[in-house]
């Protein structure tokens, strides 16, 4: 069984997050880290390669940089690495992701396709789903138990009235939620060996994509302009001096609003 991952390279967690007024896109020049929420992806791959063998192989879109938040992955156990790197990429949205990504899923042949639940960035939420609509897969969100038995994945996943327990033939998307396992940690033998194992970087040219289908060209959503929060006027501050309750009771009456 062919396993393949989707992750993605986000800013640091510590990194503090701004827009570049040049580009109305998030300033993505500092420190980089593999996507917390796709280390659970990975490490339910692995997970399910250990149990029924086969491969592992990360897939991603963005600058050559991205590569090392995939070594991360490939420390972790995962077989291959698999980089659409392009210029012609830059400023791709959900739409052209979505496109280029299952472009690249195609070309991989892949049994089943693992995301994790969003990404620390934009916290989209939707970009498996938009996967799947393109490759005509059956998608499971929210992914908190996966079985994987006879050309079947099992997905089980709470909701607010108990569980719900989903079939789907492969080859799936499944989305898994940040529940479902504990990701290992990478061990110095795994580093090491992360090094030489395969770690290839693709044009949207060699994956088959048109002119027009990925980056600003082929998204479908467009920045007009940025501003600072307006002003949220005058405000007052109580001081809890044993009379704040009635100090505040004072003021809503005052403004009406009881």
């Amino acid at each position: 069984m062919k396993i393949a991952v989707c992750v993605k390279q986000v800013p640091d967690a510590t990194a503090a997050r701004r827009i570049a007024p040049a580009t109305k896109r998030l300033d993505r020049s500092g420190e980089s880290a593999l996507n917390a929420f796709d280390t659970n992806a990975v490490e339910e791959a692995l997970r399910l390669k250990e149990a029924h063998g086969g491969e592992v192989v990360v897939l991603s879109l963005g600058p050559e940089r991205a590569l090392d938040a995939l070594r991360k992955a490939l420390a972790m156990g995962a077989d291959r690495a698999v980089l659409v790197s392009d210029e012609a990429a830059a400023g791709s949205d959900l739409v052209a992701t979505s496109y280029v990504l299952a472009k690249a899923i195609e070309r991989e042949g892949a049994d089943l396709v693992l995301f994790g639940q969003q990404s620390s960035d934009s916290d989209g939420a939707v970009l498996w789903a938009a996967v799947a609509e393109r490759l005509g897969a059956p998608l499971i969100s929210q992914v908190a138990e996966l079985t994987v038995a006879g050309g079947v994945a099992t997905g089980k996943r709470q909701t607010e009235y108990g569980y719900d327990v989903i079939e789907v033939p492969l080859p799936a998307v499944i989305a898994v939620s940040d529940a479902i396992n504990e990701p290992r940690y990478p061990s110095l033998k795994g580093i090491m060996s992360a090094k030489s194992k395969p770690q290839a970087t693709v044009s949207l040219a060699e994956l088959g994509v048109e002119a027009g289908r990925a980056g600003e060209a082929g998204s479908r959503t467009e920045v007009l302009a940025l501003a600072p929060p307006p002003s949220r006027g005058d405000t007052i501050k109580i001081e809890d001096d044993g009379g704040a309750a009635q100090k505040l009771l004072d003021y809503l009456v005052e403004k009406r609003l009881l």
